[in-house]
């Protein structure tokens, strides 16, 4: 229960500072002006996101909900371990490995609805 409690405080706390530094900001700012989130690049680069036809507030979210689960889930596993090595072992390739995988499926949701580039 303490490991569950531990992720929900840290997913609600990485949401929360998500959405005051990047979505608000991202919101905020005319096309133009604005700057791309680090994980929206990522998507348009590796997987041609075509940000026209893709609802952009949405796409916010989306990066900010699995980057919050992301690293929460990777405290929660390294809060149980009590090796300090292991830990930074883990958190580097534990980290890597999911974000990878994550945004894999934020490509396949994307792909499914038709907002890719070279369809």
């Amino acid at each position: 229960m303490q490991e569950f409690c531990l992720f929900l405080f840290s997913f609600f706390f990485v949401l929360l500072i998500y959405e005051f530094f990047v979505v608000r900001k991202a919101k905020n700012k005319k096309k133009k002006d604005r700057k791309e989130p680090v994980e929206v690049l990522y998507l348009v680069r590796r997987y041609h996101l075509d940000l026209k036809k893709i609802h952009y507030p949405q796409l916010l979210q989306i990066v900010s909900i699995v980057s919050s689960f992301d690293i929460a889930l990777i405290v929660s596993i390294i809060m149980n371990l009590h090796n300090y090595l292991l830990e930074m072992i883990v958190g580097v390739f534990g980290l890597t490995i999911i974000i990878v995988l994550s945004y894999h499926l934020v490509y396949l949701f994307y792909k499914r609805k038709g907002m890719i580039l070279d369809e």
